[in-house]
């Protein structure tokens, strides 16, 4: 099988799972419209919104709502588009689209619209999350209004998905994402006007698989992530012959079992799943993104990285990629985007090591500093270090709607971290300086704790980090020290998968991980 016809099955499996029906395959001569618009929807207010959808090419079309009306005609291929002027905040409206046919949306409100979009931790939902029962039970909001993408994953761009707007009630919210509903009830509940939520998540998935291929291409920084992909593609007729000659012997195998009343053996992995799914590059942005760009937002909130802590080094680049990219199709300017910094996880050390999930947190702060209008929720005192997916979402959901509150509506209220800013070496200490810091606390215990330190090491020796005494000696300053170490050359704080640490700022916001140094970590290279 050529590495087209693939391409070419592998649509026709994500068109199926999409839509029943395409807007790009029309059986009449209907206008339509895909499924981002729909009855219950909020439109983004302040900003010139696009509307846009397919009808017979050359056929006029007019959008009409809140008292304004927008005229155009198809193209060739029969796409048309229009932009109603900036709407302010309201409703419920009707929007009319009017082509050879009539399509009527109901109960359309005007407000602010955000996506909610990474992996598993935002795809979590209501319902599991802490005390998941309350919360579903008294999600009685009618203006937040809510819409799922599905998960599809295909090298094909897609104009439409499988979903609808619906409004927000015990009846609808209990699996929709627990980040993205409650950063959404906080904007609600602060600025008391229409909410519109776009959940987009997809389990595991990685980076690369939100961002187009070409983008990815043209960067040599990612030719090995890419190599690896070609040559399972060009491999894949082999791989699936082989899999159904081992489906086959399973098969049997698996049947012998159950009449021994032995457990049966694992199945083999169908080649498909990796060509359909949530790793392979550009997969998610075409099968899940695409069907919503251009649709009116003020923002993206994100959530992911853990897919990608391995090759933390490559997210430095990769995912700043991935924003800008989002962005320039969106063409709107740099609107916000809002992310969560991976909370601890995994087993406690004993001892300062390195973490590649410490160097995957530093890649995301790093963000802030390569792109306007990004901000960083973080999180390290929220995880579970038996669970991945921690169950304390609504006070993530809060930390993401601090920044879009201060930064977005303008109000006075703390938003982000204490950040490292600078180091002063005073004999046997060091003491470090924040930024966003009016004041440190400790919580717990009363001495800081979290902090290592070390000394410079000899060529070719990697660096021996010990744990370090702390104090805090000023708003913005703490000072480190270890008789172990009678002349220290860094300091790292929180630089593990699942710290011990205690510093927050007098707001109540956790200090951010860092590290002085800038020796080479664990994932570089990868």
């Amino acid at each position: 099988m050529s590495r087209d016809l693939l391409a070419a099955r592998l649509v026709v499996f994500s068109l199926a799972l999409a839509c029943a029906s395409s807007l790009v395959q029309r059986a009449n001569a209907d206008v339509k419209l895909p499924n981002i618009f729909g009855s219950h929807m909020v439109l983004q207010q302040g900003q010139k919104d696009r509307v846009w959808g397919a009808a017979d090419p050359n056929e006029d079309v007019t959008v009409s709502i809140a008292g304004q009306s927008k005229s155009t005609k198809a193209g060739a291929d029969g796409n048309w588009s229009v932009v109603l002027d900036a709407l302010s905040v309201g409703g419920p409206h009707t929007l009319t689209v009017q082509g050879k046919n009539k399509v009527v949306f109901d109960d359309v409100l005007v407000g602010e619209v955000w996506i909610c979009s990474g992996q598993s931790n935002m795809q979590w939902s209501v319902s599991q999350a802490n005390d998941g029962d309350l919360e579903t039970r008294t999600a009685k909001y009618p203006r937040i209004r809510l819409i799922s993408v599905p998960q599809v994953g295909t090298q094909e761009p897609q104009v439409n998905f499988n979903g609808q707007w619906e409004v927000c009630s015990p009846d609808t919210v209990g699996q929709f994402s627990a980040v993205g509903y409650f950063f959404g009830r906080q904007l609600f509940q602060t600025l008391d006007v229409p909410i519109g939520l776009i959940d987009d998540a997809w389990g595991g998935s990685a980076c690369e698989a939100w961002i187009r291929r070409d983008l990815l291409a043209a960067d040599g920084k990612y030719k090995s992530l890419l190599d690896s992909w070609t040559k399972r593609e060009q491999n894949y007729d082999h791989d699936k012959a082989e899999f159904e000659t081992k489906l086959a012997a399973w098969k049997v195998a698996a049947q012998q079992a159950k009449a021994d009343g032995k457990q049966p053996p694992p199945p083999p992995q169908n080649p498909d799943g990796a060509m359909r799914g949530n790793a392979r590059p550009a997969n998610i942005y075409n099968g899940v993104l695409k069907p919503t760009i251009g649709f009116g937002i003020r923002g993206v909130v994100w959530y992911q990285g853990e897919s990608n802590a391995g090759r933390a080094y490559q997210y430095r680049d990769l995912f700043p990629l991935m924003i800008k990219s989002w962005r320039d199709e969106w063409a709107i300017g740099d609107f916000s985007f809002y992310w969560v910094q991976l909370a601890d996880f995994k087993g406690e050390r004993p001892e300062p090591a390195e973490s590649d999930w410490a160097e995957l947190r530093e890649a995301q702060t790093m963000t802030m500093d390569k792109l306007p209008r990004t901000g960083e929720a973080v999180i390290i005192d929220v995880g579970e270090g038996k669970d991945i997916h921690p169950r304390n979402k609504q006070d993530v959901g809060k930390r993401l709607a601090r920044w879009a509150l201060n930064r977005d509506y303008g109000l006075p209220i703390a938003c982000e971290s204490p950040r490292y800013a600078s180091m002063e070496t005073q004999g046997q200490k060091i003491v470090l300086k924040f930024s966003h810091a009016k004041g440190l606390r400790t919580f717990d215990v009363g001495e800081p704790r979290g902090f290592a330190v070390a000394a410079a090491p000899k060529p070719g020796e990697q660096p021996q980090f010990v744990w370090a005494n702390a104090k805090i000696v000023g708003n913005d300053q703490i000072e480190v020290w270890s008789d172990k170490v009678p002349v220290p050359a860094a300091v790292r704080y929180a630089w593990a998968d699942n710290p011990v640490c205690n510093v927050y700022s007098t707001d109540g916001l956790p200090l951010t991980p860092f590290r002085t140094d800038e020796w080479p970590g664990v994932t570089v290279g990868k």
